[in-house]
């Protein structure tokens, strides 16, 4: 049964204009390690379907009309559920960089969230990835910067799979930089991914 809140329980107008998402979702959280203590830094909050179906099953049912609305969604579920499992390092929550949105408007319905389930707002880490293409740089950068003047942690993820590269990275400047398993897979091995990792991090 998901006890988690759907698109009725947070009624901000501006965060939850456009039409009502015709599915529900959860989220699972997924560690997220840092190597050099071996211990569990935070966790990426990930969406599945209520029957534990992939991501893939509940983002192939995002469209432009409902984009918004899942990412509002996204951000209270993973919040309301850290909450619940009393998570008390990082959590990190994917959004869409494409989204319509005014930061200053739109993340009153995270602060609602975060004050509602008594999540602390320097536990929240978001991060955005390579996989779409930014439309809108400055837009992006202005989120950015938006949120880590409110406390928040940004990161880039999935950084060397999609678009823009290293443009990306100069860019935007987030706190940290998550890479792609394509640049870590057999890095032992490889001394060009050794050369190109060493100057990412």
């Amino acid at each position: 049964m998901n006890d988690l809140p759907n698109d009725s329980d947070f009624s901000c107008k501006q965060c939850m204009e456009g039409r009502d998402l015709s599915f529900d979702f959860t989220m699972a959280f997924q560690p997220i390690i840092q190597c050099s203590s071996k211990q569990v830094f935070g966790y990426e909050a990930l969406v599945r379907g209520l029957q534990n179906e992939s991501a893939l099953s509940v983002i192939s049912q995002v469209t432009e009309d409902n984009r918004y609305r899942f990412d509002q969604l996204c951000r209270i579920k993973a919040i309301a559920l850290a909450s619940k499992l009393n998570i008390t390092s990082m959590v990190s929550i994917n959004f869409l960089p494409n989204a319509v949105y005014r930061p200053e408007r739109c993340i009153r319905t995270t602060l609602e969230a975060a004050n509602q389930y008594n999540f602390p707002l320097r536990q929240i880490m978001f991060e955005f990835t390579e996989g779409e293409q930014v439309q809108d740089h400055q837009h992006i950068q202005h989120i950015i910067q938006y949120y880590r003047n409110l406390g928040f942690k940004t990161a880039i993820d999935d950084f060397g799979a999609g678009y823009s590269g290293l443009n990306r990275l100069a860019d935007f400047q987030t706190d940290i930089v998550k890479l792609d398993m394509s640049l870590i897979r057999n890095i032992d091995k490889d001394a060009v991914r050794q050369v190109i990792v060493k100057h990412c991090v």
